[in-house]
């Protein structure tokens, strides 16, 4: 049984090394030290090319949970970055050059891993007997972009992504908003502590509407105009589609832009005051339980600290928690939910599969989870074994679902609790919350990997040969 894994980075290297680990001979390539990627400076596997950082590492952090699993499960990339890891507070950070060297040691000693240094250019010939594995990260390289374009339609890769934030649904101050689709589509009710969270109930078209008056709509408007943002990284050649502008960008086009755009209070009607509002942040539910909220239209480039300061200007999201941040980057990604199957297969191309942030995981430990996930269930139908991904209420189903979600317009993610079914408990107050659903998911994944094939003990070890 052999493999091909493109891309030398988390995800990929992650994907070799759990094929490998249950019998599958994996050739790497990786393109350095041939070529590099503009965000690339050095020569080795894993690269961590922006931040040190892994995050949080408490299990009331949804990353925190994940890298718990993938700790449990064996992971490559956890255990070099816990080999290599510096003081960091309550984040797991590294050493850059030790965690890629801890990597590439693992690899280099392992008998069934090969590596080879070359530009792939198109999609390889791939069969059952040896499938291949696309891990090429975000900025994957033109003519590889331009080849797997062909085969899914150009129309489903993307190559930037401007991703909105998203707030947790017990943060926001239900009094002060109300639930309505413009024109009375879909639902209409007051706000409250007891505001209806049955989206069947609400109908698909129901939104939650943050509305401002005059006064508070210039204040909101300016400060976006004047908040830090982040600087555009040097490898970024980055250009704004007018369909998704950042939210200072149209700003800054003048005040009553925001008011005429994705503020606009047309076929909306505030039954506190029985008029229509000078302006209103829609929110729109992130998932089916309804447990968080994006901010329709908000995507941005302000800082982490800057957002956590403007958007608590909006009625209703003065205490909000923000789950996952605005971004607006370069990105090669790929609209997963129509595009793979549940092993991460490509629909167009049987035996080709897809890992990491190419598939629109966002995050180091998500780039790892997801190349964990694709080489696992790989080996187990090479080798074939019953498909079992992973139970859905842990963090590693959590990644599943998050790229096998229909949504309008698929945007990559970090993880976060809204990708986990909500806790069965709903009185449990926030962290209690967060804490009970980290506890469910490890009695889940500790049965998963007790009792799916190729998960744990002997029968990873039968099948090597």
């Amino acid at each position: 049984m052999k493999a091909t894994v493109i891309g030398g980075g988390l995800a990929g290297c992650e994907a070799a090394y759990q094929l490998a680990e249950r019998g599958v001979a994996v050739t790497l390539v990786e393109q350095k030290p041939v070529a590099r990627t503009p965000a690339q400076t050095s020569d080795r596997l894993c690269e961590l090319v922006c931040s040190n950082s892994l995050r949080g590492a408490a299990l009331v952090n949804a990353v925190g949970l994940l890298k718990e699993e993938l700790r449990r499960a064996g992971s490559l990339i956890l255990s070099a970055a816990d080999v290599a890891k510096v003081p960091a507070g309550g984040a797991l950070a590294v050493d850059r050059d030790k965690f890629s060297g801890a990597v590439e040691a693992r690899l280099d000693a392992h008998p069934r891993i090969t590596r080879e240094a070359r530009v792939v250019t198109e999609i390889p010939e791939a069969t059952a007997e040896h499938p291949v594995i696309l891990a090429t990260g975000p900025l994957t390289g033109d003519a590889l972009a331009a080849d797997l374009a062909k085969a899914v339609g150009q129309a489903h890769l993307a190559y930037y992504d401007a991703i909105a934030p998203i707030v947790a649904a017990d943060s926001i101050a239900w009094d002060r908003v109300f639930r309505q689709s413009r024109w009375g589509k879909g639902g209409e009710t007051e706000g409250g502590d007891d505001a209806p969270m049955d989206a069947e109930a609400l109908g698909d078209e129901a939104y939650v509407n943050c509305p401002m008056d005059e006064e508070q709509y210039k204040a909101f408007v300016r400060e976006l105009v004047a908040s830090q943002k982040v600087e555009a990284r040097s490898f970024e050649d980055v250009r704004y589609f007018e369909g998704c502008l950042p939210i200072e960008i149209m700003a800054a086009r003048g005040e009553m832009t925001l008011a005429f755009g994705p503020m606009k209070p047309v076929g909306l009607t505030d039954p506190k005051t029985g008029r229509r509002p000078f302006a209103v942040v829609q929110l729109r539910a992130e998932d089916e339980a309804m447990t968080a909220y994006n901010l329709v239209g908000f995507q941005s480039r302000m800082t982490y600290g800057e957002q956590n300061r403007v958007f608590r200007m909006i009625p209703g999201l003065e205490e909000c928690e923000i789950q996952r941040y605005a971004t607006v980057h370069r990105n090669t990604f790929v609209d997963a939910p129509v595009l793979l199957d549940e092993t991460l297969q490509l629909k167009a191309r049987p035996h080709v599969y897809l890992a990491g942030q190419i598939t629109g995981v966002e995050g180091y430990v998500e780039s790892a989870g997801s190349g964990f996930l694709c080489g696992v269930l790989l080996a187990q139908r090479m080798r074939g074994e019953a498909i079992t991904p992973p139970p859905k209420d842990t963090a590693l189903g959590g990644l599943m679902t998050h790229v096998g979600r229909p949504q309008p317009k698929y945007m990559p993610s970090n993880i976060t609790w809204a990708c986990l079914p909500p806790h069965e408990n709903r009185r449990l107050k926030k962290r209690d919350r967060y804490q009970a659903l980290s506890e469910r998911a490890i009695v889940s994944i500790e049965r998963w990997l007790s009792t799916a094939p190729l998960l744990r003990g002997p029968a990873i070890v039968q099948g090597v040969a």
